[in-house]
């Protein structure tokens, strides 16, 4: 593929809200496809950027869903609910299990820009990984920058 010839750079910026059902995850991809779509950004970077500290955004595999079973599995072992070690309970056993999982993983991707589309691989996904029990609202803002149509 030959680079793409340099051109004043275009910003666009959007905001996503999503409602969480509780501990799990999200699949956020079509959202974020639609709004980097919405934007006519052709050739760039898309930054998605979540506003919380007990969720979480991954890129992950979307073939089989037992993937995210098992980080869940993994989380829970490793950061488990009510545990004793912790001080921060404000807001509930899993309070400070949530701040743990969501610090191990990320609150920032910054995916491609090809053709105007997002260049995942063949077996990624985007998803919005809740991290507290009960569900939540949740914003996402998501900038794209680069080369416009």
């Amino acid at each position: 593929m030959s680079p793409v010839p340099a051109n004043p750079a275009n910003y666009a910026q959007t905001t996503l809200n999503f409602r969480t059902g509780g501990r799990g995850t999200i699949e956020i991809g079509a959202e974020l496809a639609s709004a980097v779509r919405s934007m006519k950004i052709e050739t760039g970077l898309c930054h998605v950027f979540l506003h919380h500290t007990s969720a979480s955004l991954i890129l992950c595999e979307n073939a089989d869903p037992d993937v995210r079973v098992d980080l869940e599995t993994f989380m829970a072992k490793l950061s488990p609910d009510g545990n004793a070690m912790f001080v921060h309970t404000a807001e509930g056993p899993d309070d400070m299990p949530a701040h743990v999982r969501s610090v191990l993983t990320q609150s920032e991707l910054t995916i491609p820009i090809s053709r105007g589309q997002l260049a995942l691989g063949t077996w990624q996904g985007i998803y919005l990984w809740e991290h507290r029990i009960d569900g939540h609202h949740r914003r996402i803002t998501v900038t794209a920058h680069g080369a416009g149509s």
